[in-house]
């Protein structure tokens, strides 16, 4: 029988992070999760300037930074065209790695329990978790932090709705050039030509050594073009973008095809006493949005530096309390923000109305007056005005 404060089903970035944070702040905390190693795992593959500060700010960057390659500089086209080019802000990583450097994080005060969690009663009082080996852990509060996976969440009753099935199907896979130079850019930002295209853009960063290709499209899982790629992957991404060669070169993807369908959904019932859900577990977000991590990270910060120390401070866990949480503004408008962004980046990239149409055109040419300006500036160099004698 372990007796904690905090009990964290599921040991993937949210659940990892918020070990750390709660660890750090000296909350007496256990996390549950049935891989000593976390496994390779196809979710999120890169952060940008926004994120990176979050993780200053919760001072996690020194364990975070190790596991990530900067992309030095974002290139930003469309229809075989560079429109612009700028500073980058952008951080890739394999998803296996950052849980092993958010994992690096956790003093060796929080109890990290290889095992599977397979059932949890609660109360207003304690909470008591069943483990896969036999044991049980006491808690005042569960955080479940197990993504997907719905087991746990069924038996107390809470219910996730979806609202928009694969609403989004992420491709991942590695890329190279044939002639075997190294790409012109740092990282490339690519959008579709057509909404016949069905795809809201490809982003090419490096992770290491490795060129890493993010393909978001709106399709089904059993669309033709996915069996395509499956079987002549070359041709496929030729027949999606037949411009991008002028950027690239001539490539070929180098290893196995990862593809990740996304169903957004909410969740029902969840509040209940002594039991709080975040990333994942509570909602999720469309990965070609990239509000994901954002969406972790803001959950994880708000319940670990703000609402956990003030709930264990006084007695009890009810529903009232958890609900804090959940009305929490800094949370709700972030979820708010990104399930908005999910909509409006589907609608933008396959909609053909007018409205749709201008848009995209209107968007194309404001990021190449920018991309104009920066290169403007770029060539011209800025000196101070000379002063007139006299003067």
């Amino acid at each position: 029988m372990h007796q904690v404060d905090v009990a964290i089903i599921g040991g993937g970035l949210a659940g990892s992070t918020a070990a750390a944070l709660l660890g750090r702040a000296g909350v007496k905390a256990a996390l549950i999760d049935p891989h000593a190693v976390y496994p390779q795992d196809f979710r999120c593959e890169k952060i940008d300037g926004p994120q990176i500060e979050t993780l200053r700010r919760m001072g996690l960057i020194d364990q975070f930074m190790p596991a990530m390659t900067y992309d030095r500089q974002v290139w930003i086209a469309r229809l075989g065209r560079l429109i612009d080019r700028r500073r980058g802000d952008q951080y890739g990583f394999a998803y296996e790695g950052l849980v092993q450097a958010a994992r690096s994080a956790i003093p060796s005060s929080v109890d990290i329990i290889t095992a599977k969690a397979t059932d949890i009663s609660t109360s207003d009082q304690l909470q008591q978790v069943t483990l896969s080996n036999g044991d049980s852990i006491t808690a005042r509060l569960v955080v479940l932090a197990n993504g997907l996976n719905v087991g746990l969440r069924h038996h107390l009753g809470i219910e996730r709705v979806v609202t928009s099935p694969c609403h989004s199907i992420t491709l991942g896979f590695d890329l190279r050039r044939r002639d075997g130079q190294p790409f012109p850019f740092g990282s490339l930002t690519y959008y579709g030509e057509s909404t016949a295209a069905q795809m809201a853009y490809l982003t090419l960063f490096p992770i290491g050594s490795t060129m890493r290709a993010n393909l978001m499209v709106y399709r089904t899982m059993d669309d033709p073009w996915l069996r395509e790629m499956r079987r002549s992957p070359e041709q496929a991404l030729r027949q999606l973008m037949p411009n991008l060669h002028k950027l690239t070169g001539d490539v070929e993807v180098d290893g196995p095809i990862r593809i990740r369908p996304a169903d957004l959904y909410v969740t029902t019932g969840h509040r209940q006493a002594g039991i709080v859900l975040v990333g994942d577990a509570f909602a999720t977000s469309c990965p070609a949005a990239g509000t994901g991590t954002r969406k972790v990270f803001t959950d994880v910060e708000q319940l670990c530096k703000v609402h956990i120390p003030s709930w264990l401070a006084s007695d009890g866990m009810d529903a009232t309390k958890i609900g804090q949480f959940y009305d929490d503004p800094v949370k709700m408008a972030c979820d708010a923000a990104s399930s908005a962004l999910a909509y409006q980046l589907r609608s933008l990239s396959i909609e053909n109305g007018f409205v749709w149409h201008l848009q995209r055109w209107s968007r194309f040419l404001v990021r190449a007056g920018i991309g104009a300006m920066r290169e403007l500036r770029a060539v011209v160099p800025t000196r101070p005005l000379q002063q007139r004698p006299g003067i």
